[in-house]
């Protein structure tokens, strides 16, 4: 895993991991030029040329042979008388006379044979030099090729292949459509390994009614660090989240809460009378005096049933005349104190046994699964609107401070159990105070839709529950990049990777946030609330034994795609079919060009091709315009790609 360039931006929240190759294949190596053969005068070419000369000479050799016999018959004609002996050596003179100049002939043309293969060396020799010195230069511009080939080899080699995803500086809230159980496990561990890198701030509200965040705990507690964990309702009574916030917050927060559970609840007037309340009792009396002073509302004076009442006892006669005075006795004070009494009943033990707690780094608040819609909502409201209150509030004490975006992240799980106006405040807050939200919605529905397009939120589809989610969400990849112009689907390019690892954890979400004492951290460290920050080598040590996303991938890595690993990526097409057969993990992102397709599997990060850095960071690589791309060092004329290595030997004909 490489660290991040320099000059990175800001936000340090990841969301996943996308697969882009940016420095392209250079391609086999350039081909070694192979030296010539040897030139020389062939045996054919003598045989050839003496074979003319003597067809050129043959009538000189018969003159001369013709020259000879009349010189020998003359010599022989004169012994015997035939002959006299002026007129025999007259004949021999003769015969010499005219042998000479042929003669001169002869050797001239044997001469002359010599000055042709003399000269004809001479040419071979040149040429030899000529195409030695052509080859000197060939195999100088190759070994220059050669070196640059190796060097753009190394950098194709050694780039990285998995970069970070973040969300655009422009987004303050990421908007997740879809997902399955284990898909959100993975988004919420790669969130939270991001913000320990940092040292940030992670509240994630639970409301799937699974252990979504469970493979987040165990990677915090392998950091040694120790996360705050509430279940709802069984760990009401410790928390203390709104509990020691002022009478205005409070009054919001349970109002809030009885409109979630009734639709038809006016929220300004259920404000108004929680926060009088308020006024006459205190605003940090609990919720169970709270409960008091409402009973006391709904209940009349003169009642004779009400003595014995115990949440009646928790007020004063005198307390219970002030709230009568204050908020009045007609029948519409007392119908709507009595409903919201039914709707504040079971938060009546929030906080009652909450002690003063450290600061938590990673807070997790959950619901249990044994909830169900209705009181699911409840919670989930209660929570939210809380989180909106306490942001407001830190938003407001650091007025004209600048605080680093994303620094605090905040997830919802499960976002569709809150109503929207809750939903709405939270990504008001959130952006107020330069906090991150993300917000996962186990279906867009059409009064959800808007989540995907507004200014500011940044759409992240994951694997779609059914036909009609997937109908919703795919004009909104189709309207965010180019690739949205034609009628056809868009593709994108699913790793190997992705595929194999979702599908071998498909079942790996717990029930239940205890854990198991055998799987717990037992090394002797020193264990801590919040840490500054964790170093990159160690995250990806805690990430790979504390997750198992971390461990999956480790025993996969040979599916990484690395040099020589070929082809690893199959393309998906996104209609309605391939959003809904996504891998576990995968999610499809908006992209200048069109969709783009990532990862939020968080064992990634122990891949050594994994860099903390994005696309838009990594530097460009020079690419040499004559050697650029797949086809370097292939033939000018479009013939087969060059060979490999030296060049083969030549053929024997004597063992072919």
């Amino acid at each position: 895993m490489a660290d991040p360039a320099a000059g990175t931006q800001a936000n340090p929240t990841s969301l996943g991991w996308r697969y882009e190759i940016l420095v392209p294949d250079p391609g086999p190596p350039p081909h070694r030029p192979a030296p010539p053969d040897q030139m020389r005068v062939s045996r054919e070419w003598i045989a050839a040329q003496r074979a003319g000369e003597k067809r050129t000479n043959r009538p000189l050799y018969l003159a001369l042979a013709a020259l000879g016999g009349l010189s020998a018959l003359s010599v022989l004609l004169w012994p015997v008388r035939v002959l006299p002996g002026v007129f025999a050596l007259g004949i021999c003179l003769a015969s010499v006379v005219v042998a000479l100049p042929v003669g001169v002939a002869l050797l001239q043309g044997r001469q002359a044979m010599r000055e042709r293969l003399r000269r004809e060396e001479e040419r071979l020799a040149a040429e030899r030099a000529e195409r030695e010195r052509d080859l000197r230069e060939r195999q100088e511009e190759h070994a220059r090729a050669y070196t640059e080939w190796q060097r753009r080899k190394r950098v194709y080699d050694a780039q990285p292949r998995w970069y970070a995803v973040r969300p655009p500086e422009d987004a303050h809230t990421v908007v997740v459509a879809g997902g399955t159980e284990v898909g959100w496990s993975a988004l919420l561990a790669t969130v939270g390994a991001s913000v320990l890198r940092v040292g940030g701030d992670l509240t994630v509200v639970d409301l799937s009614g699974r252990a979504v965040a469970g493979e987040l705990c165990s990677l915090v507690k392998r950091s040694a660090v120790i996360p705050r964990v509430w279940v709802l309702p069984a760990d009401l009574p410790r928390m203390n989240l709104g509990t020691n916030l002022g009478a205005g917050p409070r009054a919001r927060i349970l109002a809030s809460l009885a409109c979630a559970s009734d639709a038809k609840a006016d929220i300004d007037a259920d404000e108004t009378l929680l926060l009088r309340i308020f006024e006459v009792l205190g605003p940090q009396i609990s919720i169970a005096v709270l409960i008091g002073g409402l009973r006391a509302l709904s209940t009349p004076e003169d009642d004779p049933g009400t003595e014995g009442d115990p949440v009646l006892t928790q007020l004063t006669a005198a307390q219970r005349a002030e709230l009568r005075a204050r908020c009045g006795r007609d029948r519409a004070v007392r119908e709507r104190a009595w409903e919201l009494e039914h709707h504040l009943a079971p938060f009546e033990g929030v906080g009652r046994r909450a002690a003063e707690e450290p600061y938590a780094q990673i807070k997790v608040i959950a619901t249990d699964r044994t909830l169900g819609d209705v009181a699911a909502r409840a919670y989930g409201t209660y929570t939210v609107a809380a989180l909106s209150e306490l942001l407001e509030l830190r938003a407001t004490r650091t007025a004209g401070a600048a605080a680093p975006p994303w620094r605090h992240t905040v997830v919802v799980c499960g976002a569709d159990s809150v109503p929207e106006h809750d939903l709405e405040r939270l990504a008001e807050t959130a952006s107020f105070a330069g906090a991150g939200l993300v917000l996962m919605f186990r279906e867009i529905g059409d009064d959800t839709a808007h989540w995907l397009a507004d200014e500011g939120h940044f759409p992240v589809v994951m694997r779609q529950p059914g036909n009609g989610a997937a109908a919703r969400v795919l004009p909104v990849l189709r309207a965010r990049g180019a690739a949205g112009a034609g009628t056809r689907p868009p593709v994108v390019r699913v790793h190997r990777l992705t595929e194999v690892i979702a599908e071998a954890l498909s079942g790996s979400v717990a029930d239940s946030y205890v854990e198991d004492s055998a799987e717990g951290v037992t090394a002797p460290v020193a264990m801590r609330n919040a840490a500054t920050s964790v170093p990159p080598l160690d995250l990806v040590r805690h990430v790979r034994a504390a997750t198992a996303w971390g461990r999956t991938t480790a025993q996969a890595a040979g599916l990484d795609g690395g040099p020589g690993a070929g082809d690893v990526l199959d393309d998906h097409r996104l209609d309605a079919h391939g959003l809904r057969t996504l891998p576990h993990s995968a999610m499809v992102l908006p992209g200048p060009d069109g969709p783009v397709l990532a990862d939020a599997n968080p064992g990634i990060v122990t891949l050594p091709t994994a860099t903390l850095g994005t696309v838009e960071e990594a530097p460009e690589a020079p690419v040499p315009e004559d050697t650029a791309g797949p086809g370097a060092g292939a033939d000018p004329d479009g013939g087969p790609p060059p060979n490999l290595g030296p060049p083969p030997e030549r053929l024997d004909w004597r063992t072919a």
